[in-house]
């Protein structure tokens, strides 16, 4: 079992909060943007903190132990009844309406006119206008599109921001292995940068990790 850390910038926690979502969390996404990172690291087992800056210094807004991955079409279509434009799985096919049109989508990314033109084996084939938006957290909606894993589990924490002390923060560390975690990194002023935090999930060192779980006892 292994800590992760994934960013939440300060825009998507007002969007958050504007819409009174603090429940129960219960989703992490992973695509190719750096606002929502890949999450291919994460095992069955693990636990994310989505973390936050605020009042210049570090918060942990989450707790989120895993119990599975699945791709995020999947999981979206089966919780909110929509697919939020996350990527189509193999061997599905996504049939939607743009523009007055059918269009069918495929795990290639790519819009085919015509029924024709689709690609073979395919075993599954899904209409938009037959999906039944059900009720969702706000967190449950991918931060952007292209949302490709969703990692999720049923013991998930509230969402509020637990600080950590600011003095705390040069003590935590993060890296793959012992021999390459380092501190987070300060700007010019000693205040904590976002640059040193978004971009991709970060591990926690045993320490560290031990530290987070605190914030939870």
């Amino acid at each position: 079992m292994n800590g992760y850390i994934t960013f939440w910038s300060q825009e998507y926690v007002r969007d958050l909060r504007k819409a009174g979502d603090s429940g129960q969390f219960k989703v992490v996404y992973g695509s190719h943007h750096t606002r929502m990172p890949y999450i291919s690291s994460l095992k069955i087992g693990d636990i994310i903190y989505p973390v936050a800056i605020e009042n210049g210094t570090l918060c942990i807004m989450a707790r989120l132990p895993i119990e599975k991955i699945e791709p995020a079409f999947d999981y979206l279509l089966r919780e909110t009844g929509q697919d939020f434009g996350s990527l189509t799985p193999e061997g599905v096919l996504y049939q939607t309406v743009l523009n007055g049109k059918d269009y069918y989508f495929t795990s290639q990314d790519c819009g085919f006119a015509d029924k024709i033109k689709l690609p073979d084996q395919i075993h599954t084939i899904i209409h938009e206008k037959n999906l039944t938006p059900l009720p969702h957290q706000f967190h449950q909606k991918p931060i952007t599109c292209c949302a490709k894993q969703a990692a999720s589990g049923s013991h998930g924490s509230l969402i509020q921001a637990r600080e950590i002390p600011f003095e705390k923060i040069p003590e935590l560390r993060f890296g793959k292995t012992p021999d390459s975690q380092k501190p987070l990194k300060l700007d010019k002023n000693g205040k904590l940068r976002s640059t040193s935090l978004a971009g991709f999930i970060r591990k926690l060192s045993d320490e560290t990790f031990r530290y987070f779980e605190t914030f939870f006892s």
